[in-house]
């Protein structure tokens, strides 16, 4: 197990209690036998570890000595606030609770992220020091590969596939490259240097997913969901714009501002009549004209 690990597994365990004595810890510990090896966290072990989580995760566990030395996490919002620190934590956490429970790997299932850890390790090592990467990649509409460097400036999780945005070299431009069709990566000497005013949450901002088209404006759409699929929409929005205009029972309004590029609209046809689009009357047409495009496929049957 590694250190990373340990740490998760106490932030987890102290947030799940919300306060927790030294030796509940030290109990819950032992009796995790796949992490402890059935010993004790002793003290000076669990303060060392404070101080690592608070170095390097700025997550302060803190002590009320009224009522029993009782720790908690004093700082929850940082975790809440920060997404890339919360889904890490998350991640950990659920790695740390499949580890626990191998016996029950049958009865676990997931989904394989292509490419995940082959070419990723490369590219934020490049990032975290701004050199330049050599790449063969392969597109899906072309038939053969072909190499050039690129300056990676963030990489994005979306739909269970890794994508690195990065300059494109040669042509001096922003691209996206999906890390599953990478078919070799090389770190090189040469270094570059992120522009000043590059955010790169402000590049996604009206993005439903990785499809950026300078083209396709964002604009505020309005979607219509059934009873049945709201609950869904209220759960997991599909946008973080994404708000609650009125819920009328047998259906639910919802407003977003984005940009409604192909894979949005590929969304909204995933879940078929269970939504409708009610605005911008553009989008309606997209999907009216999608949905005759599929009828036609099928009208012979």
């Amino acid at each position: 197990m590694t250190q990373l690990q340990k740490y998760t597994w106490l932030i987890e365990t102290i947030r799940r209690a919300g306060k927790i004595t030294h030796k509940e810890l030290s109990d819950k510990w032992e009796r995790n036998k796949d992490l402890s090896d059935c010993r004790p966290l002793h003290r000076a072990t669990f303060n060392r570890w404070r101080d690592a989580i608070y170095e390097q995760f700025s997550i302060f566990i803190d002590c009320q000595k009224v009522g029993g030395y009782l720790y908690f996490i004093a700082n929850p919002e940082d975790i809440d606030d920060d997404k890339l620190k919360k889904w890490m934590l998350d991640s950990f956490a659920v790695g740390n609770l499949i580890g626990e429970n191998l016996s029950l790997k049958g009865r676990i299932i997931v989904n394989e992220i292509p490419s995940g850890r082959d070419h990723l390790t490369t590219i934020i090592e490049a990032m975290k020091e701004n050199r330049v990467v050599k790449i063969t990649y392969r597109s899906f509409r072309k038939q053969h590969s072909s190499t050039f460097p690129i300056e990676p400036y963030c990489v994005k999780l979306f739909e269970n596939r890794w994508y690195v945005l990065a300059l494109n070299v040669d042509y001096g431009e922003l691209r996206l490259y999906g890390l599953d069709r990478v078919e070799n990566i090389e770190l090189t000497d040469d270094t570059f240097k992120l522009p000043k005013d590059y955010d790169p949450g402000s590049f996604f901002s009206t993005a439903y997913g990785i499809v950026v088209d300078p083209e396709i404006k964002a604009e505020r759409i309005v979607i219509r969901a059934n009873e049945e699929h709201k609950h869904y929409m209220k759960s997991l929005p599909l946008h973080h714009s994404q708000r609650l205009i009125e819920d009328c029972g047998d259906y639910a309004d919802f407003e977003l501002y984005l940009a409604p590029t192909y894979d949005f609209v590929m969304k909204l046809l995933h879940v078929g009549a269970m939504i409708e689009v009610i605005k911008p009357a553009s989008l309606r047409k997209t999907m009216k004209d999608w949905t005759a495009d599929m009828h036609a496929l099928y009208k012979n049957d």
